[in-house]
């Protein structure tokens, strides 16, 4: 066919035959329709696909109504089933600091107790314990050992009508009770 001053592009890279763009040689006014044409496509392309779409709707038979509960129940499902293992996770993360915190404390005990070890292995800190402790005395040291007097001062006489049971075996006492004597 004969070439009539039009342009065709190649499919594959979008180049035109002739060479150059023919957007370039039109004039400022030709491009402004052809923009706005082009955005019209646009839109009448995007009109089809709502087209097409809601013509797979009417296909399947559903409307609106029924799209909407098969996406909540969709949404639903998806929620319940990411659900059990989020709380899981969370459980476990807190279990897991919780852990962590332990770890420390223990940590911080056992150093706290290579420490009372490293005390305890001289002879002199030994014999410290053992006095103060175990009240061990060298051989020829008179140990004393202070009493600090009560702080309760003693009932000095029993009130009329208590009896003072003193001593004695427990059915005596019963004894003394039953007979009121």
């Amino acid at each position: 066919m004969a070439d009539r001053g039009r342009t065709t592009r190649n499919r594959r890279t979008g180049a035109s035959r002739t060479g150059g763009s023919a957007r370039a040689r039109r004039p400022e006014a030709a491009r402004r329709r052809t923009g706005d044409a082009e955005t019209t496509r646009d839109r009448l392309r995007r009109g089809l696909a709502a087209k097409r779409a809601s013509g797979a709707a009417k296909v399947l038979g559903m409307s609106t109504t029924r799209r909407a509960a098969v996406v909540a129940i969709v949404v639903c499902a998806l929620a319940f089933t990411i659900a059990v293992p989020l709380r899981t996770y969370l459980s476990q993360r807190t279990e897991v600091r919780e852990q962590q915190a332990q770890q420390a404390q223990l940590q911080q005990e056992v150093a706290q107790l290579q420490g009372r070890k490293a005390e305890l292995s001289d002879p002199a800190q030994i014999e410290a314990e053992a006095r103060r402790r175990l009240r061990y005395v060298k051989p020829g040291e008179t140990p004393y050992i202070v009493q600090l007097p009560e702080d309760k001062a003693p009932d000095a006489a029993p009130q009329q009508g208590q009896q003072q049971v003193a001593g004695g075996s427990w059915y005596e006492n019963l004894w003394n009770q039953v007979s009121g004597g």
